[in-house]
This record gives structure tokens, C-alpha cells and sequence, in this order.
């Protein structure tokens, strides 16, 4: 029987929406656990595990040959993508960086990134800024999902160039799909609605907390918070 590498819940999730691939290419590797994963279970024929630091690269190469996957993985020191040809691979996974790094990394490497097939990315900040990147971009979210895991929640999307930069989010994803993805709010994903419960409760904190402060104009930062409360309300109604 074939060892099978057990990822964690957010890993998992993102290997579902690689889905099956001819070469992929995980940006950021750490562990290598992805590629790993992806070429032992079948679903691609070959990887390439990538990572800016050797450190991380030597720990992907560990793992790597401990599942006697050396002829189907390999390992690249990149800068992002600067490693990767344009057409080389089919998928570029990057998970578990900041969005601000993601945005770098695309924008750096578009050439490579607009030949890939699919990008499956799972931005762990900045949320709002990325998806406002790639509609400004020309990338179209072709799926999301959104996992809570060891009292955080992670959202990852797969996305792909599709031709054109739109120049202007509004004109491809409303606000509130930028905050809290389009897709998961068309399909009324249950641990989005966690989340939003989860913000509206600490929306409502930062409220009562404001009213005790008598030393500062907080006008402004209140009526912020209660426009992001009735936004929050509005899309828990169509749940």
C-alpha cells in the first residue's frame, strides 16, 4: 500500500482545488507537504517545490525521499517565480503567505503566472487587496473555499489570467465580493457565515467600547463600524 502524506485541513483544501494536473509548481513550498501529496495521490505527474530559503527547500527534499518521489519532484531556490519558464508548469499553488507577498510575487512574475492553467491561492492576509488585485489584473476566481482550523479561518480561491486587465475592481467584484469573496457569498459557504458571525460580534465589542472613550473623537471609526455591521447584516439575511 502506497504512504499517503496527511495534511492538515487548510492543506487539504487547497490540494482540492488543484484537483488533477500535469505539473504543478508550489511556490513557498516549507515542508514540501503539497507536492508531495498531490504526485503520491495521483493527481499530478510531476512537481516542483520551490521556496526562497534553502532551509525550507532541504526539509521539502527530506520529505520528498522519504516517499521516494525524486524522479517526479524536484526542488528550485526561486524568488517567487523567477525559477519557473513561462508554460513550464500547468498550476502554481502559493499558500500560507501574506497577500501583500502574493501580489508581489504574481505581479513579478506575471509572464509565468498568465501561462499557468490555474493559481490556487490562499492569501493569509489582506484579503481585500488581493481580490481587488486580481480583478484589476485580469484573473477570473474560478472557485473558492474557506476552512476553520485551530481557531482561524483560512479562504482560498483558484484563479486564472483570463486575457485582460479590467483596470477597475468595481467593474468586475462589488465591495463586499472583495472583502469576502464572490463565490463563497453566491454559495452561501457555511464557514463564511461563521466568520461573519464572528466579525459582527467583534464589531459590536469595538462599539462598546468606543462609547466608554470620552477623550476622543471616534465619530468617524464608529460610523465605520456600523456600516460594516449593516453590510454584515445584509448578507447574513440570505443565508
Amino acid at each position: 500500500m502506497k504512504k499517503m502524506i496527511q495534511l492538515s485541513e487548510r492543506l487539504q483544501a487547497v490540494a482540492r482545488l488543484v484537483g488533477e494536473t500535469g505539473v504543478v509548481a508550489d511556490v513557498g513550498t516549507d515542508h514540501g507537504y503539497i507536492p508531495v501529496y498531490l504526485v503520491s495521490a495521483g493527481k499530478a505527474g510531476k512537481a516542483i517545490a520551490m521556496d526562497v530559503n534553502q532551509g525550507p527547500l532541504q526539509r521539502a527534499l527530506e520529505h520528498i525521499r522519504k516517499f521516494h518521489l525524486e524522479e517526479q519532484i524536484e526542488t528550485r531556490l526561486s524568488d517567487g517565480l523567477k525559477a519557473l519558464q513561462p508554460g513550464e508548469v500547468q498550476t502554481i499553488v502559493a499558500a500560507g503567505m501574506g497577500g501583500a507577498l502574493m501580489t508581489r510575487i504574481l505581479d513579478e512574475g506575471e509572464a509565468v503566472a498568465h501561462t499557468a492553467k490555474c493559481l490556487v491561492l490562499q492569501p493569509q492576509s489582506e484579503l481585500f487587496a488581493f481580490r481587488h488585485f486580481l480583478a484589476d489584473h485580469g484573473y477570473r476566481i474560478l472557485e473558492e473555499d474557506m476552512v476553520y482550523e485551530d481557531g482561524k479561518f483560512y479562504s482560498m480561491m483558484a484563479a486564472v489570467w483570463a486575457g485582460e486587465r479590467a483596470g477597475d475592481c468595481a467593474g468586475q467584484m462589488t465591495e463586499p465580493e472583495c472583502k469576502y469573496g464572490p463565490l463563497l457569498l453566491a454559495g452561501r459557504h457555511p464557514i463564511l457565515r461563521q466568520y461573519l458571525l464572528q466579525q459582527r460580534a467583534q464589531k459590536h465589542r469595538i462599539l462598546e467600547n468606543l462609547g466608554k472613550n470620552a477623550r476622543q473623537d471616534v465619530s468617524g471609526r464608529r460610523a465605520q463600524l456600523l456600516q460594516d455591521l449593516q453590510e454584515i447584516e445584509g448578507i447574513l439575511e440570505s443565508y
